[in-house]
């Protein structure tokens, strides 16, 4: 019922965003021989576009890999999306300091794309990155309510503009100056003075029944993230054990693995050498590499190809690890 809830509000921000598209086309054609006709329905239509759902895209700071260019990556990701009874990603794409693995669908056509993390996927052994893997996969399907998540997006450009506007600090700036120049009883007032603060108690007025819809929208949708979890760890569990995920979740939970490889490349070590050194760790604080029911999908050869495939990535990546926090 929440989420039946949840998403006719989200249909109703999504249609008053329809209706000023709609009415500033009206506008237009009702008053075509007028200048004010035009201007008045083109900013109506402008404000429909500014507030159009957004549909998701690759990040700018995300570099698409070719298919051509990494083979065994791709097909790792397609074995585990398979097995796992999901879309097959149509892109993968690497960042270089976001830890997170994250699976999308962008776009009009909603395509899929894999955004895998090149600081926590250097840490990780064969077997968790399998889990990585498997738990965006499963995140990614669970929480793919395009609708809603746009209707968010929309309410919070709406709050931002109606309660987050205040007084050019350039202009605060100008009337202190004056202020101080011809003393405060002088001080000149302006009509843009009058206007702001006229503008602004409009905007508190319209902006606090959109900032009470928004967090009843945020409410809803966070009610339901118990049994989201119980089906995105169900989704993971049908490629990995829950121990992996438990494990995965743990790490992805801190930064106890980045540490010592921003220690590495400090000391001036190459990547092969802190990827050494990032195994030897997973194997002294968990179980084998090769015990893992992971194996099957990526093992550990299969896993060294994918990071000579991906070794002009993580050498860029690792100059910026100091940057993570």
């Amino acid at each position: 019922m929440k989420r039946i809830t949840a998403l006719a509000i989200a249909l109703v921000v999504h249609a008053l965003t329809l209706a000023f598209v709609v009415l500033g086309s009206w506008t237009i054609v009702v008053n075509s021989e007028f200048v004010f006709g035009w201007l008045i329905g083109g900013g109506l239509i402008g404000i429909g576009w500014l507030l159009r759902p957004r549909l998701g895209r690759v990040p700018a700071d995300a570099e698409v890999l070719d298919r051509s260019a990494a083979p065994e990556l791709y097909g790792t990701a397609e074995r585990v999306a398979d097995r796992m009874g999901i879309g097959r990603p149509r892109k993968i794409a690497v960042e270089d300091l976001v830890p997170a693995t994250t699976y999308e669908r962008v776009g009009p056509l909603r395509t899929p794309v894999l955004l895998i993390g090149l600081p926590l996927w250097l840490a990780l052994p064969p077997r968790q990155r399998v889990a990585l893997l498997a738990l965006a996969y499963a995140r990614g399907t669970a929480g793919d309510d395009v609708i809603v998540r746009s209707a968010l997006w929309t309410l919070g450009e709406w709050r931002g503009a109606l309660l987050g506007s205040a007084p050019l600090k350039a202009r605060e700036e100008a009337q202190t100056k004056i202020t101080a120049s011809v003393g405060a009883l002088e001080s000149p007032s302006t009509g843009y003075e009058v206007a702001g603060m006229f503008g602004r108690m409009i905007g508190r007025v319209l902006g606090i029944p959109v900032l009470l819809l928004e967090r009843g929208l945020i409410r809803l949708t966070r009610s339901d993230d118990g049994r989201r979890r119980e089906r995105t760890l169900a989704l993971a569990r049908r490629v990995v054990p829950a121990e992996d995920l438990a494990e995965l979740e743990a790490v992805m939970a801190g930064t106890s693995y980045l540490a010592p490889m921003q220690a590495a490349v400090l000391r001036g070590e190459n990547v092969p050498a802190i990827r050494r050194g990032a195994l030897a760790r997973f194997e002294q604080a968990g179980p084998s590499v090769f015990g893992s029911p992971a194996a099957t999908l990526l093992g550990s050869a299969e896993s060294d190809r994918i990071d000579d495939e991906l070794l002009r990535h993580y050498t860029r990546a690792v100059r910026g690890f100091g940057l993570i926090t």
